[in-house]
């Protein structure tokens, strides 16, 4: 009788033990899957901070390559040339750049360049391929409504016969009438201003120029 008792308990023992060690096993299990849940969801939340910041500093570093493509200022010569001091950015670009002058000598731009082989554009050009052209070393010349009739013909005539030479119309330029290139720019009075010459023979595919010799034809026509 007593002997049986005392297998009955120990029975009731070993399932109790059973049990709690079962317990045991399942506690552990469960802390092991909340804690790597823990650790996934906070791996999440580090990598997707990491690439919220890294798209906000990437678009940051765009909007500041847009914007900023050119720092500086112009320096006047005594001969009247303007010169750049400063950054001109060379990175060819899709989004629109704010040039810090008007029209630019330089700065990034777009990959395709305006046709600069003495090509005349009656209605504006997109300032992003011209900065191009001046890259392959054109002389840019352009004029505002102030400049008369004659002159503009005149200039025309003139592009026309020179390579590595472009002239558009940029209604926001100070002056009736500028002349461009990479880094350089002044203003004339008129077609027949003997700066005009001048700055042709100095600039067009001068020493200024970055890319000496690249094409000015294949590139954007209008």
């Amino acid at each position: 009788m007593g002997s049986a008792k005392n297998t009955s308990n120990a029975q009731r023992k070993a399932r109790i033990e059973e049990m709690r060690r079962a317990e045991r096993s399942r506690e552990r299990r469960n802390r092991i899957l909340t804690i790597a849940a823990s650790v996934v969801v906070v791996a999440g939340l580090v990598v997707g901070g990491v690439v919220l910041v890294k798209s906000q500093s990437d678009d940051k570093d765009t909007s500041a390559s847009d914007s900023k493509t050119s720092s500086g200022h112009f320096v006047t010569g005594t001969d009247g040339v303007k010169t750049w001091k400063g950054k001109l950015g060379r990175t060819h670009v899709t989004k629109t750049v704010d040039y810090p002058m008007e029209p630019p000598v330089g700065g990034d731009h777009n990959q395709v360049w305006m046709n600069c082989n003495g090509d005349v554009y009656t209605k504006a050009v997109n300032n992003m391929n011209a900065v191009h052209s001046l890259e392959h070393g054109a002389v840019w010349v352009t004029y505002n409504s102030k400049a008369s009739d004659a002159d503009v013909k005149a200039l025309a005539a003139k592009v026309k016969k020179t390579p590595y030479t472009l002239m558009s119309p940029v209604d926001d330029q100070k002056a009736p009438i500028m002349l461009s290139a990479w880094g350089k720019q002044r203003t004339v009075k008129s077609a027949s201003d003997p700066d005009v010459d001048k700055f042709f023979a100095e600039f067009v595919q001068g020493k200024q120029t970055p890319e000496p010799g690249a094409a000015c034809t294949n590139g954007l026509a209008q």
